[in-house]
């Protein structure tokens, strides 16, 4: 992957209730628990390019005639109306209104009660190959964004994931484009492992870190200590919603991550 600098673990990133959307009041809605509460390579997604436990219950009762949010729309329609609801944030990295932040944890929440993989852990071969971040609930906000050049002359790319069952290996990508009188590209790689902890979560092992090419690494190098905080995903995850398309997660935390599949499953190096 080019220039590598190895740094210690420091905790951090890691391949919803209030809101009922346009529902008649008529409707009870039933309760549903989320398993106790991690961070994938060339496909156009509507995205861009990739290469490489408790919610509130409300009920309402008329003529003890009830019905159920659960089930009254399948995954497929909730996931379009989700991502309807992610378009035009960034992944929620720079933050999201508390509105819109709300509508999408609602939505991941009627998806979470409808997971068809309920044990994801046992089924990982669903969960190898390539992944790529839609959204995320961390953040990058304030004078962490400034330090970091965020605000200026570097932007950010894509957040990939490519998980090696067989190794139990998870490499995650963070890309960058620089703007300046040179311009580059980057990524900043985090290698880490993970272990079974449950049928549904992992306990995952910071490996190790590189940025490339060195021209970044020479604009992060100050504060590269807090870019590995924000994006190194140690810890554990709970998967909680897992398809042939779409996986999401939870964290020890409390970040939620969204997902999609992509087909390249080897990483490249920037030059």
């Amino acid at each position: 992957m080019g220039t590598m600098l190895a740094q210690p673990p420091i905790p951090a990133f890691h391949a919803i209730p209030p809101v009922l959307r346009n529902r008649p009041t008529n409707m009870a809605v039933a309760p549903h628990s989320f398993l106790s509460a991690t961070h994938q390579w060339t496909q156009s997604t509507r995205f861009g390019q990739c290469p490489f436990g408790f919610r509130t219950t409300y009920t309402v009762r008329v003529a003890e005639q009830s019905s159920s949010l659960i089930g009254d729309e399948t995954p497929t329609e909730i996931k379009t109306e989700l991502y309807q609801a992610l378009e035009g944030i960034n992944r929620g990295i720079f933050g999201v209104p508390s509105a819109k932040k709300a509508e999408i944890e609602a939505l991941v929440k009627q998806l979470e009660s409808q997971n068809p993989t309920p044990d994801p852990i046992l089924n990982l071969e669903k969960m190898g190959g390539c992944w790529k971040l839609v959204y995320s609930t961390i953040t990058i906000l304030g004078s962490k964004r400034t330090k970091l050049g965020l605000r200026d002359f570097i932007s950010l790319g894509d957040f990939l994931q490519n998980i090696n069952v067989a190794e139990g290996q998870a490499v995650n990508v963070i890309k960058f484009d620089v703007r300046g009188l040179n311009l580059f590209n980057g990524q900043l790689t985090i290698e880490a492992s993970f272990k079974q902890a449950s049928k549904s979560r992992v306990d995952i092992k910071y490996d190790n870190s590189t940025i490339t090419p060195v021209q970044l690494m020479n604009v992060f190098r100050k504060n590269y200590h807090l870019l590995l905080g924000i994006f190194n995903p140690e810890g554990w995850l709970e998967i909680t919603y897992l398809d042939e398309t779409m996986r999401i997660g939870r964290d020890d935390k409390g970040n939620i991550f969204i997902l999609e599949r992509s087909n390249e499953n080897s990483l490249q190096a920037s030059s």
